[in-house]
C-alpha cells in the first residue's frame, strides 16, 4: 500500500480549490498526439521518403519490422517525412535507432533545428530532442539517418509528441470500389475519387499492403483458388479516412495457364547436342529436382531459313551418349514423374532470323516435327546476337513493325494454337534485350542505341497471356539501369532483385511515362543465373540466391534496393546448366531443394 497517497489526494483537493489554479484538462490533454505516419515501418516505408533504405523483421524494436538504411559514397541513407504541426508550440520528437553514427532531428522547426545522435549503439538506444515551431511554421521535416561508410543502420518507433497542425479534416471514406482483372495470383481493384484526398491506402484482410495516388491498383503475389477480403482508405495531410465497403474476390486456379507446373520449379538446359567441359549429362540420369528441362539446342541450318533441326550430341563427342530409343524412353519417364521437357531454339552459336514470312511457316513446321518426333511439352525461345533487332522506326513495343519481330510473334502464337493449354512455352532473353529497354528502344527516337536493346518486349507483350516462364539471363551482363535509376552489376544479390522487380513491377520504356511495359505475373518469372563460376559471368554464391528470394517473396534482406512489392508465388530459378551444375557437386541444385523444401 502507498502510505503517501492520501496525502497527495489531499493536497489535490487543496489545489483545485484555490482561486487561479487549475487542472491540466483532458481536452488539453488529448490536443497532445504522435505526428508521425508509420514510426514503426510496419507498412514498409510508407510516408517515408528513404534513399538506400528497405525495411527488416529482424532486428527489430518492436512490432514486426524495423527500418535499415546503408550509407555508401556521398549517400548517408536518410529516410524523411513532413508532418503538419502548430506555429508557437513544443514537440518531443523520439526514436530507437542502432548502428554507429545515427542521426535523429527535425528541419524546418521555425526555430532552432535540432538533432541529437549516438556515436555507437550495438543494441537499440533511444534518443530523444525537444523543440519549439516559430509563429510562422505549420509543417516540419522529421529525418534519421547515418554517416558515410559506416555501414548500415536501423530505426523503429519513431514518434513526434505535441499538439496536430490545423491541416483540416481527414477525407472521407471512398466508394465504388470493385473488382476488375483477377487471375490466379493477383486482383485489379478500382473506386471513385474522393475530393481533398492526396493519396489511398490498400488493405487486404484488413492489413495495408500498398499505397496508390490514382483511383486504381493491382494487388499481386496473392494464392490461385484463394478468396480475399480488399478495403481502401484516403488520406491527406490531416489524416486517413475510414475504410471503405469491403469487396471479396478469389482468385483463379492454375499455374500460368500450364497444368502441371509445381508452384516453386527449378529449370535448368541439359547440354543435348554438344559436349564441353562440363561433360555429357544423359536426361536419364538428371535427378528429380529439375522440373523444367531445356534441351540445348535446336539449331537453324542457315541464318535466314527458318529451318530449326535437333541434332543430337554424336558419340565421337560425347561417348556415352544415349541412343535415341533409350533417349525418348527416358523423356516418357520425365513426363511421367510430373516434369517438362522443352527444345530450346537458338543458343548463342544459333542465330535465327524469321525475315520472311515463308521462314516464319518454316519455323512453324520444323519446331512441330522435333516436338512431336521426340513427344515434347513445349518450346524455349533462346534467341541471342542479332536474331532480334529493332528496325530504325520501330518505337511502339505494343505494336512491332520489324519483320523478324512480328513473324517471331505469329509463328509462337501458331504453335501454341496448334498444342493448346499444356504447351509449355519459355523464354531466355539476356538482360540487353529485356531491362535495357527501360533506357532505350528502337534506334531512330533514342539517339542510335543498339537495335537490340529492349528487341523482346514486343514478343513477351504478345505472348504475356501464353508465356509459361520468362527466365532473363541475369549473368553475362554489363550494368543495368534499375527503377531506382541506379545502375546495378552482376555478383551479388542485389541485381538480382533489381533485374526481376522490373519485370513483376513494370517499366516506362526507355523514360517514356506514356508507354509503360506492364508487370508480369510472379508464376511466369523465374530468376536466370549461372550454375557455377564455369558456367560464366555472374556466379553467385547460395547465400547470394537465397538473399535475392528473400527480398522477392518475403521482402526480407533487401539490402540496398527497395522493392515495389511482396511476391511469394515466384515461380523460381532458372540455370545454365545441369552439366555445370552436375560438374560442381549439384551446388545449384541442392540449395534449391533446401530453400523450398
Amino acid at each position: 500500500m502507498d502510505r503517501f497517497r492520501p496525502f497527495l489526494a489531499l493536497l489535490t483537493a487543496t489545489l483545485l480549490a484555490v482561486p487561479g489554479v487549475t487542472a491540466l484538462s483532458s481536452a488539453a490533454r488529448a490536443a497532445d498526439a504522435d505526428l508521425a505516419k508509420n514510426g514503426g515501418f510496419e507498412s514498409g516505408l510508407d510516408s517515408w521518403t528513404c534513399s538506400a533504405a528497405t525495411t527488416v523483421n529482424s532486428p527489430v524494436h518492436s512490432g514486426s519490422s524495423a527500418l535499415q538504411a546503408t550509407p555508401a559514397g556521398s549517400d548517408y541513407a536518410q529516410c524523411a517525412q513532413t508532418v503538419t504541426v502548430q506555429p508557437n508550440s513544443q514537440y518531443t520528437l523520439s526514436g530507437y535507432v542502432r548502428g554507429s553514427y545515427v542521426y535523429l532531428g527535425a528541419n524546418g522547426t521555425g526555430t532552432t533545428d535540432v538533432s541529437t545522435w549516438t556515436q555507437s549503439a550495438p543494441d537499440w538506444q533511444k534518443l530523444t530532442t525537444t523543440f519549439t515551431t516559430g509563429a510562422a511554421t505549420t509543417k516540419v521535416t522529421l529525418y534519421t539517418h547515418g554517416w558515410y561508410g559506416t555501414g548500415a543502420y536501423y530505426a523503429d518507433d519513431i514518434s513526434l509528441i505535441g499538439p496536430g497542425g490545423s491541416a483540416g479534416q481527414p477525407p472521407t471514406a471512398p466508394t465504388g470500389l470493385k473488382t476488375g482483372t483477377i487471375t490466379s495470383s493477383s486482383v485489379a481493384l478500382s473506386w471513385t475519387a474522393v475530393t481533398g484526398a492526396t493519396g489511398y491506402a490498400i488493405y487486404r484482410g484488413g492489413t495495408k499492403v500498398q499505397t496508390a495516388t490514382g483511383t486504381s491498383a493491382t494487388v499481386t503475389g496473392l494464392t490461385a483458388a484463394t478468396a480475399y477480403s480488399f478495403q481502401v482508405t484516403a488520406s491527406n495531410d490531416a489524416g486517413e479516412s475510414a475504410k471503405s465497403a469491403a469487396v471479396t474476390a478469389t482468385t483463379s486456379t492454375g499455374s500460368g495457364g500450364t497444368p502441371g507446373m509445381p508452384t516453386h520449379a527449378l529449370v535448368g538446359y541439359l547440354h543435348a547436342s554438344f559436349a564441353n567441359g562440363a561433360g555429357y549429362t544423359r536426361l536419364a540420369d538428371v535427378p528429380d529436382s529439375w522440373d523444367v528441362i531445356d534441351l540445348a539446342f535446336g539449331e537453324p541450318t542457315s541464318t535466314t531459313s527458318g529451318d530449326i533441326r535437333f541434332n543430337r550430341c554424336p558419340v565421337t563427342e560425347c561417348a556415352n551418349v544415349e541412343s535415341d530409343a533409350d533417349f525418348k524412353a527416358a523423356i516418357k519417364a520425365k513426363q511421367a514423374a510430373g516434369k517438362k521437357v522443352l527444345i530450346s531454339i537458338g543458343g548463342a552459336n544459333g542465330q535465327v532470323q524469321l525475315a520472311t514470312t515463308a521462314a516464319r511457316d518454316t519455323f512453324v513446321s520444323s519446331v512441330s516435327n522435333i516436338i512431336d518426333t521426340y513427344g515434347l511439352d513445349g518450346l524455349d525461345i533462346d534467341f541471342e546476337g542479332h536474331s532480334l533487332s529493332l528496325n530504325t522506326n520501330d518505337t511502339d513495343f505494343k505494336n512491332p513493325t520489324t519483320p523478324v519481330i512480328v513473324n517471331l510473334i505469329s509463328a509462337l502464337k501458331t504453335l501454341k494454337a496448334k498444342y493448346g493449354t499444356k504447351f509449355v512455352l519459355s523464354m531466355a532473353p539476356e538482360t540487353f534485350f529485356v531491362q535495357m529497354g527501360y533506357q532505350f528502344y528502337g534506334t531512330g527516337k533514342f539517339g542510335g542505341q543498339d537495335p537490340r536493346c529492349g528487341a523482346y518486349l514486343p514478343v513477351i507483350y504478345a505472348l504475356r497471356d501464353d508465356l509459361t516462364l520468362l527466365h532473363v539471363q541475369d549473368y553475362n551482363s554489363g550494368p543495368i539501369m534499375g527503377l531506382d535509376n541506379q545502375y546495378h552489376s552482376m555478383g551479388g544479390a542485389d541485381f538480382h532483385i533489381a533485374m526481376t522487380d522490373m519485370l513483376l513491377t513494370g517499366f516506362p520504356v526507355a523514360g517514356d511515362a506514356n508507354n509503360v511495359f506492364p508487370a508480369l505475373r510472379p508464376d511466369q518469372i523465374a530468376i536466370g543465373m549461372p550454375a557455377s563460376t564455369n558456367a560464366g559471368n555472374g556466379y553467385v554464391s547460395p547465400s547470394e540466391v537465397d538473399k535475392s528470394l528473400d527480398c522477392l517473396t518475403k521482402r526480407t534482406s533487401c539490402g540496398s534496393y527497395t522493392t515495389h512489392g511482396t511476391w511469394p508465388a515466384l515461380r523460381g530459378l532458372m540455370t545454365w546448366s545441369v552439366n555445370w551444375d552436375r560438374y560442381s557437386n549439384w551446388e545449384f541444385q541442392k540449395n534449391f531443394d533446401a530453400y523450398f523444401g
